[in-house]
């Protein structure tokens, strides 16, 4: 009988101990969940909508638009406007570079000048935080091509092999008098300079292949190192265990219904948290946007599903062709904090109110019954300290109002102690209205922003005008 209580008070402790285990285990694994997905991408035609913008997703299916829905980096370059961008990091995590198409369609490109008189040139932008970026520069990746007409999709893919970036692009090279885009290729450390490019993917005849995009697969998952998925006709699959060696074609997604003449725009995501990968492709000819269609195994196009029915969510912008990187913990705490939905603001005047601050060839004025994005601004934590604002144009992320010789201009962030001095301001209680605001500089504090003659200024303000002109509602 003691042996019997013995053994059971064993067993009864042992199961005590696995709930315990348990109990204290899950929080644990909840609390240490893994980072999310960051996807940089366009949203569509017209000069807003080809600028650079970021969702992000805790999941990969589930989309939050950051930054209010609005652009975090606008193209000043080229044609002033960029498509299909690319986001990269390096091995070590400590540079990050954007590289996007520099193309705007609506917006003084058309649609046979850019095929057949495009920029050669691509637009990057680089960062050490993924946060802070340079200004953007162009890099003229086709000029050296015989025929070259345009440079678009650019992508990018580190190589162990050569220990630099094998940098891919699409260029139109025409046969027979017809347009042909081909993949050229060309080396880089800096994405500054490139090797002489050269032919990488080139279908036979007249077939164009115009996206395509490499994923990495680790050891044990399919055949093959690398799989690129292009838009060829097809949505064709090709292996290979070197980025520049030879590689095979394993076949195409037809087999789920899935056609280049339905789908484009291939950008591939691993599930950190599972062995399974998305191929999110744009559903271009039916204007449905971007869906994932998943696999265990890259290099099977039997192994590709079809996502099942409300599945996965893009959030409120629509998605064109970009590109996704797997966050670690300090990037999406930076990413979250930069980029957080600030609602977007206007700044009505007190005494012309149908006047609203607006910049315009980046001076800045008050007009008539404005509601566009020109008129839009983020109050952000002051530049120069905690306490004041700062104000962010909406269409012009990084820029703000900063004064300089008692003029406002809008001016891209450079970073230093006079131009957050310059841009940060004290919102005090109206000086005509107690119940508006009054925006005090935070280095001149005698001074604040008012209008003259419908332009912005920062002045002294001694009478009962200059009061009304120094006060402001902020209003959506």
């Amino acid at each position: 009988m003691y042996a019997l209580r013995a053994r059971l008070s064993v067993v009864l402790l042992a199961v005590c101990l696995l709930f315990t285990g348990q109990a204290l285990t899950t929080p644990q694994r909840a609390a240490a969940a893994d980072p999310g997905y960051l996807m940089l991408h366009f949203t569509g035609e017209g000069s807003t909508g080809q600028q650079m913008y970021l969702a992000h997703s805790t999941d990969g299916l589930h989309w939050n638009d950051l930054n209010g829905g609005a652009p975090i980096l606008r193209s000043t370059l080229g044609t002033k406007g960029v498509r299909d961008p690319a986001l990269v990091r390096s091995p070590d995590g400590s540079k990050y570079w954007i590289i996007a198409t520099d193309l705007c369609w609506g917006c003084g490109s058309t649609v046979d000048g850019s095929i057949n008189n495009g920029s050669r040139s691509i637009v990057v932008w680089e960062s050490t935080d993924l946060i802070n970026w340079s200004q953007p520069w162009l890099l003229n990746v086709a000029g050296a091509i015989p025929d070259g007409r345009n440079a678009w999709a650019p992508e990018a893919i580190w190589d162990p092999a050569s220990n630099d970036y094998v940098l891919y692009w699409a260029t139109n090279v025409p046969l027979d008098g017809k347009t042909k885009h081909r993949i050229f290729y060309a080396r880089t450390k800096d994405f500054r300079s490139i090797t002489t490019p050269r032919i990488y993917i080139d279908r036979p005849g007249a077939q164009e292949l115009i996206d395509t995009q490499i994923v990495e697969v680790p050891a044990g998952v399919g055949n093959y190192r690398y799989v690129r998925a292009s838009g060829d006709g097809q949505i064709t699959l090709e292996g290979s265990n070197s980025i520049l060696g030879t590689w095979t074609n394993l076949g195409n997604l037809s087999g789920i219904g899935l056609t280049g003449a339905q789908v484009k725009g291939p950008m591939w995501m691993k599930f950190r948290d599972r062995n399974e990968w998305t191929l999110y492709l744009d559903q271009y000819a039916s204007r449905g946007g971007y869906m994932p269609v998943t696999t265990t195994n890259p290099s099977d196009p039997g192994s590709y599903k079809l996502p099942a029915s409300g599945s996965y969510n893009l959030g409120v912008n629509r998605k064109r062709h970009g590109s996704i990187l797997p966050l670690t913990a300090a990037e999406e705490t930076r990413v979250l904090a930069r980029w957080a939905s600030t609602p977007a603001k206007r700044l009505q005047s007190y005494n012309f109110q149908d006047r609203y601050v607006r910049h315009a060839n980046f001076d800045v004025r008050i007009d008539q019954n404005i509601t566009g994005p020109d008129a839009q601004f983020r109050l952000q934590t002051g530049l120069a300290g905690t306490g004041t604002v700062s104000f962010e144009s909406v269409n012009y992320p990084g820029y703000f109002l900063r004064h300089a010789n008692n003029d406002f201009q809008l001016v891209r962030n450079d970073g230093t102690t006079q131009f957050a001095a310059d841009a940060t301001f004290r919102q005090v209680a109206g000086l005509a209205d107690s119940t508006w605001s009054s925006f005090q500089s935070y280095n001149h504090p005698d001074r604040y922003i008012r209008h003259y003659a419908y332009q912005l200024r920062l002045d002294t303000i001694t009478t009962a005008t200059a009061r009304g002109d120094a006060t402001f509602r902020v209003t959506n």
